[in-house]
């Protein structure tokens, strides 16, 4: 025994069962985050593959996408995309695209900040009966809204309109728009409003130059959440429109699809060129969305 140690010093050896060692933790994180990574890359791939698929069958010929099962085409068709172009009138209905989704995204954004900025820092009768109704609207479907949305068109004499349209779509993404700003406003600092009031700031200049700067995050999510909306709607699109010329660019897409034959490669390069600027949306606002993501309850 080591003579330092007192006479009654018991040295203390655990027992079966009891403290485990370092390398069984070491091990154990190790392998629940092999799981994990996998799990996630299989996800990532399912997510990927029809995308990189799409790409092969655009770059391909029609028999070609039946008989050659690789992602590499052997020859590259890039005239697909010319003829997919310039066949399904592309010009006239990706401009239409444009012009609907910045219009509605930027209504939704002015629009639903206001209101729940108003929902968050205001105090007025109904305030909480109002916002549950809009939040009651996030559980009624996109379609069945379609017949109400016809008869007021209707009554109003706005179907077959780009304006009408427009209203349309503003409506659909108001909900689940006004819900997530309002969340980010509660957890706002007011400490920020206050200093803003300070220095001469109305409600409005207190919006526009503390409340909208500080909500980059949120605001990443509801403009790509909308975009994505717009872009790809379709079935209202034919409710509301009559004449063709105003249609988006989903519409161009049906050109390729015939009673008796579907013409894939100009399909899937159209398709291609229909999720691009999505795409472009996406990674210039990944910035933000992340941010949003990973720091939801930081504000400022």
């Amino acid at each position: 025994m080591n003579p330092a140690l007192p006479k009654d010093y018991k040295l203390d050896i655990p027992r079966k069962g009891g403290v485990k060692p370092l390398a069984y933790y070491k091990t154990k994180r190790v392998t629940i985050n092999l799981f994990i990574h996998l799990f996630l890359l299989t996800v990532a791939v399912t997510c990927i593959f029809p995308l990189l698929w799409m790409v092969s069958s655009s770059l391909k010929t029609q028999e070609a996408i039946f008989r050659d099962t690789s992602l590499l085409p052997k020859v590259f068709h890039f005239e697909n995309y010319y003829l997919a172009w310039m066949e399904g009138g592309f010009g006239r209905y990706f401009l239409n695209s444009i012009f609907y989704t910045v219009s509605v995204v930027l209504g939704i954004v002015i629009i639903s900040s206001l209101a729940a900025y108003a929902f968050s820092r205001f105090r007025f009768p109904g305030r909480n009966i109002i916002f549950f109704m809009f939040v009651a609207a996030m559980m009624i479907p996109i379609p069945g809204s379609f017949v109400p949305l016809y008869v007021l068109l209707n009554k109003l004499h706005l179907r077959n309109t780009a304006f009408g349209y427009i209203l349309c779509m503003i409506n659909v993404g108001l909900s689940t728009s006004i819900f997530l700003l309002k969340t980010f406003f509660d957890k706002m600092p007011k400490e920020l409003e206050d200093a803003a009031r300070i220095d001469g700031c109305s409600k409005l200049g207190i919006w526009w130059n503390v409340v909208l700067p500080l909500s980059k995050p949120v605001l990443a999510v509801v403009v790509v959440f909308n975009a994505l909306n717009v872009w790809n709607e379709y079935v209202l699109a034919l409710i509301i429109f009559d004449s063709r010329p105003l249609m988006p660019l989903q519409v161009a897409l049906t050109t390729f699809q015939g009673e008796f034959i579907t013409r894939y490669p100009l399909l899937m390069a159209g398709l291609t060129i229909t999720a691009l600027p999505i795409i472009i949306v996406y990674l210039l606002m990944q910035k933000y969305i992340i941010k949003g993501v990973t720091a939801g309850a930081i504000v400022g």
